[in-house]
């Protein structure tokens, strides 16, 4: 790790000695140039775009829908019992579609608002940015909890604003991701309840017949797929998710 950090200072002491040079000794046919006649503030709106494409799986799996909708897809994935099927792959398909149905308004509030003002040259990214803050906020309001939003007051000892758009955003985030995580575990709960009934049915009727030594698992799956299918299961779970982000 020494060896590196050396070798990576003399290699800096060599350009720079080298480009010193260059410049004091005006070379012909080589040109130093520092950034004369570029824009700071374009320079400066690029990076900060690259920062938020960078951030931008976070923001959609933390300040949107996303959160809420793939833990309980995990939830029926493992109260069916299938294991791996469906795969990790559709239902995180699944779960960014549905999150794009939900966010559709903020969506179509940020697009208007906030990117075609930008484009349009309207706005700076600060400004840009700031919007998109505005819109997310709006969601996020919408389904915190106060608990969770007090929480992080508490741990800090700072006293919570009346207001919750006085609320820093770094408070409101986590205290966002913490009510989607209960409101995902509460419909979970109520997932698993018919299939854990199910299964407790399969293994009383399996010890009275002194079949011990078969998985109450193994015979419960088929009926637990046949119940799923008959009541329209996926239809189901999809309408519980969709109309918990209208209460």
């Amino acid at each position: 790790m020494k060896f590196f950090l050396r070798a990576l200072v003399v290699l800096a002491m060599m350009l720079l000695t080298s480009v010193a040079f260059a410049q004091n000794a005006n070379l012909p046919g080589v040109a130093v140039n520092f950034g004369q006649g570029t824009n700071l503030v374009d320079t400066m709106e690029v990076l900060l775009l690259f920062t938020v494409l960078t951030l931008a799986p976070a923001i959609i799996i933390l300040c949107t829908s996303f959160t809420r909708i793939v833990v309980v897809l995990s939830f029926m994935r493992q109260a069916l019992g299938t294991q791996n099927m469906p795969p990790n792959q559709l239902l995180i398909g699944f779960a960014l579609f549905l999150s794009i149905f939900v966010m559709m308004p903020t969506g179509k509030s940020l697009y208007y608002n906030t990117i075609v003002p930008y484009q349009a040259k309207q706005i700076d990214a600060t400004q840009a940015l700031k919007g998109l803050e505005t819109d997310l906020r709006l969601f996020m309001n919408k389904h915190v909890r106060k608990a969770d939003i007090g929480l992080f007051f508490d741990v800090t000892g700072e006293s919570a604003p009346e207001d919750i758009n006085a609320v820093p955003i770094h408070y409101l985030i986590p205290a966002f991701i913490n009510s989607e995580l209960k409101t995902a575990f509460q419909i979970g709960f109520l997932l698993y309840i018919p299939f854990i009934v199910l299964d407790m049915v399969v293994a009383s009727v399996l010890m009275a017949m002194g079949m011990m030594m078969l998985p109450p698992m193994l015979v419960s799956m088929p009926f637990k797929l046949l119940l799923f299918v008959l009541v329209d299961g996926w239809q189901l779970v999809t309408g519980a998710i969709l109309r918990s982000f209208n209460t």
